[in-house]
C-alpha cells in the first residue's frame, strides 16, 4: 500500500476533499468543500507509533478534525489505540476557558493493511456511539465520535473475486489507487494499474489523482522518509519474526527434552539398565541419575 501526494499535498487538497467524501459517504449539502491541512501529529508518544504509522490532520469548512491514519503494521491493539488517538484529537480542541459545549465532532480513519475484524467480511466498518436498547444514535449536538477501519487485504481480495464494481463505487476506485502499489514489495499491480486508467476516463478526480500519483509528486524528502519508516516496519517485523521462530524451536526443544525424560521414567519403572536408557534416549547416563533420584523421591514422598 502506498502513500502519496494526492492525500496529503496541499496544493491538491481538492483530491482529499473528494477523497474523504468517499469514504464518509458524504453526499449533498453535508459534503465536505474544504480542508486545512493542520501540522499537529495525532500519538507518536513512542517510537514503534511514530514509524509504524503515516497520518495526516485536516480540519474541514465546519471546523470538524478528521485524522486519516494509514496504519502498514499490525499492533494488535489496533482499537484501543485508535480511541486513544481519537480522545487527543477531539480534546486538543479545548483552550483554556473554553466551554466543553464547544467541542465539535472528531473523526478518525484507519486504513490498515491487515486484517482488525477477522469475525467480519466487511472491509469498510463505520463506528459511532449508539444507545444499547434503541441503536439509535446520539443528538447530533453530542454525536462526537465516528471511527472508520479500512482493512485493505480485504478489500482487494473481494475486487479480485469480481464481488466489487468501482465503476458504480467511487470509495472502491480511491481505494484501488492506495491499493496498486506494494511499496513493500516494490511492486504495481498492473491489473489494477489498467482498471484505473479506464476509471479514470470516467472520473475526472480520480484522473488527477491518478495524474499525480504517475508524476511522483512526493517530495524527495517525503520519498527517503516513507521508504524509512517502510525499512523500519519490515526490520522490527523481521526481529519479531525471528523472536517467534527462536521461541518455537525453544519450545520444541523443550517439549522433545520433556518427551525424553517421560520415556526414561517409564523405562525405569520398568527396571531397565541405564546404559541401555542412555543409548535409547540419547541423554546422558549422568542426567538419568537425576531422573531416577527424582522418582524415588517422589515415590518416597507419596509413600509417605
Amino acid at each position: 500500500m502506498h502513500l502519496n501526494k494526492c492525500l496529503v499535498a496541499k496544493k491538491n487538497k481538492h483530491i482529499t476533499v473528494v477523497f474523504l467524501n468517499a469514504i464518509l459517504n458524504r453526499t449533498d449539502r453535508n459534503t465536505i468543500q474544504e480542508v486545512a491541512f493542520m501540522k499537529q501529529e495525532v500519538g507518536g508518544e513512542y517510537k514503534d507509533d511514530k514509524q509504524s504509522r503515516l497520518d495526516i490532520v485536516v480540519k474541514t469548512q465546519d471546523q470538524q478534525m478528521i485524522n486519516i491514519e494509514i496504519q502498514l503494521s499490525n499492533q494488535h491493539d489496533m482499537f484501543k489505540r485508535t480511541l486513544f488517538y481519537w480522545a487527543q484529537l477531539y480534546t486538543s480542541q479545548l483552550q483554556k476557558g473554553m466551554g466543553y459545549h464547544k467541542l465539535l465532532p472528531t473523526i478518525t480513519i484507519n486504513i490498515c493493511n491487515f486484517t482488525v475484524f477477522p469475525q467480519s467480511a466487511y472491509y469498510h466498518s463505520t463506528f459511532h456511539l449508539y444507545e444499547d436498547k434503541t441503536l439509535k444514535r446520539l443528538v447530533i449536538q453530542d454525536d462526537a465520535l465516528e471511527v472508520h477501519f479500512i482493512e485493505m487485504n480485504k478489500f482487494l481480495e473481494q475486487w479480485h473475486r469480481g464481488v466489487l464494481k468501482p465503476l458504480d463505487d467511487i470509495l472502491a476506485r480511491w481505494l484501488l489507487l492506495l491499493g496498486m502499489v506494494d511499496a513493500r514489495k516494490k511492486k504495481v499491480y498492473e491489473k489494477i494499474y489498467h482498471e484505473l486508467e479506464e476509471l479514470a476516463m470516467k472520473d475526472e478526480h480520480l484522473l488527477q489523482a491518478f495524474n499525480v500519483w504517475e508524476e511522483l509528486s512526493l517530495s524527495q524528502e517525503d520519498v527517503i522518509a516513507y521508504q524509512s519508516r517502510i525499512k523500519y516496519i519490515l526490520d522490527e517485523e523481521a526481529k519479531l519474526d525471528d523472536v517467534k521462530h527462536m521461541a518455537e524451536q525453544k519450545g520444541m526443544q523443550k517439549g522433545i527434552e520433556e518427551a525424553k525424560e517421560e520415556i526414561v521414567n517409564n523405562l525405569l519403572g520398568n527396571n531397565m539398565d541405564i546404559d541401555f536408557i542412555s543409548k535409547i534416549t540419547g541423554l546422558s547416563m549422568e542426567r538419568i541419575e537425576e531422573i531416577k533420584k527424582g522418582l524415588i523421591q517422589n515415590n518416597d514422598d507419596q509413600l509417605r
